[in-house]
């Protein structure tokens, strides 16, 4: 039903980030309308049986309702443009939806559990007939359909909002075949089960509503990208030209959905063109740009790439890097020579919660280039963070 919509109201042609933003729309006036039928049947269904469980999950799918208003202010609000006072733009604005949906799941798995636990201390007898076992049925094949087509559109555009809304379905439809199944037992067996069942429900609904939480609260405290990403900058930067021979301190700012800025120190021949390798480098960003829908600021570092001697020196100081840990990457390498010592001088990116402290690092490091290169060589080492991840993702 929803890819049908999508053809119908949502034009091929459409800019990226509006068809996103009308994808998103959709899924959140269909998920209003089925929620909103759903809480209509199940609620019926509460009175009809008696049941706690039954009555509680129907104010689930109402509140489900209401998560999907505040998914669709989400996407409005994060479509707008960049002004004077936001000028990354509002795509934020989607994550801040997606963690107020997370909250109201777990306000709901609270009230239910509350609810649950006053029928369980005061236990009643339900009643059950075909007719709340059809709504009960209907029901679940609803919240089925409505995980697997926001699971599917949410991949497809790349939303944590969306996902949100798939991993809450899911769960209804997990609550949903719990209360079917307790509802069944406690017929033909006589025991007061509703209370326990609410209680499951809610805990499972809660739990839901932490992961939802998780998922979109991640991004607005600022997560490392995907490695699949950092992988695409890395092949444009390093296949485009001869001239770069290497990059370091890849930092992604995420301001939401398409409004990535990408920060990045390309190394090239301390011997070249700086006209030249100027214009690669702009060259490169618009590349970046074209391809991966980012705003990418990349900053010149000129390495010495004729000097045997400084090379040799350099590959022993990465044995020495590389055998503490191989997680260890070197970069911005460079000798100044003095009449009394000579200070070799580089960065060093380090995981975080790395076993060894930066001080206790940086001392082993100090040691062993004395050992290896001579009494005279002093290292300067900057100890620099692994802003991605990368090493923990190997």
């Amino acid at each position: 039903m929803v890819g049908l919509l999508a053809k119908i109201f949502i034009p091929q042609d459409m800019p990226a980030d509006r068809k996103r933003s009308a994808y998103g729309m959709l899924c959140g006036l269909v998920g209003i309308i089925l929620n909103i039928l759903l809480f209509t049947g199940k609620f019926i269904a509460g009175l009809l049986s008696n049941s706690i469980a039954i009555t509680a999950d129907a104010f689930n799918n109402l509140s489900d309702a209401g998560s999907s208003i505040v998914t669709l202010a989400g996407f409005k609000l994060a479509e707008q443009k960049p002004d004077s006072e936001h000028p990354f733009g509002h795509g934020r604005m989607e994550y801040v939806s997606g963690l107020i949906v997370a909250a109201i799941i777990l306000l709901m798995a609270f009230e239910l559990v509350k609810d649950s636990i006053n029928k369980l201390i005061h236990p009643e007898d339900t009643e059950f007939s075909a007719l709340v076992l059809v709504i009960l049925i209907v029901s679940i094949l609803v919240k089925c359909y409505m995980a697997f087509y926001n699971t599917r559109i949410g991949k497809q555009i790349g939303s944590a909002t969306i996902h949100a809304t798939a991993t809450d379905s899911l769960n209804d439809c997990v609550a949903t075949t719990v209360v079917l199944i307790t509802t069944i037992i406690e017929h033909y067996s006589g025991f007061h089960l509703d209370g326990i069942s609410g209680i499951f429900v809610g805990l499972f609904i809660f739990y839901g509503g932490i992961s939802a939480a998780k998922d979109t609260l991640d991004p607005l405290l600022g997560q490392p990208p995907e490695k699949e990403f950092v992988d695409k900058i890395e092949q444009i930067v390093t296949t485009y030209d001869e001239n770069i021979v290497g990059f370091h301190d890849l930092i992604v700012h995420d301001y939401g959905p398409g409004r990535r800025m990408v920060t990045l120190h390309a190394e090239v021949p301390a011997d070249g063109d700086i006209l030249k390798m100027h214009d690669i480098i702009d060259n490169i960003e618009m590349k970046l740009s074209k391809e991966l829908g980012c705003t990418a600021t990349i900053h010149m570092d000129p390495v010495i790439t004729s000097d045997e001697h400084i090379q040799e020196m350099k590959n022993k100081v990465i044995d020495i890097v590389t055998g503490i840990d191989p997680v260890i990457t070197l970069h911005d390498f460079r000798v100044v020579s003095g009449e009394t010592h000579t200070n070799v001088i580089f960065d060093i990116v380090v995981p975080f919660r790395f076993r060894m402290s930066d001080e206790e690092l940086t001392r082993t490091i100090k040691e062993q280039v004395k050992k290896c290169l001579g009494q005279e060589y002093f290292a300067v080492i900057q100890v620099d963070k692994d802003y991605n991840n990368l090493s923990e993702k190997r």
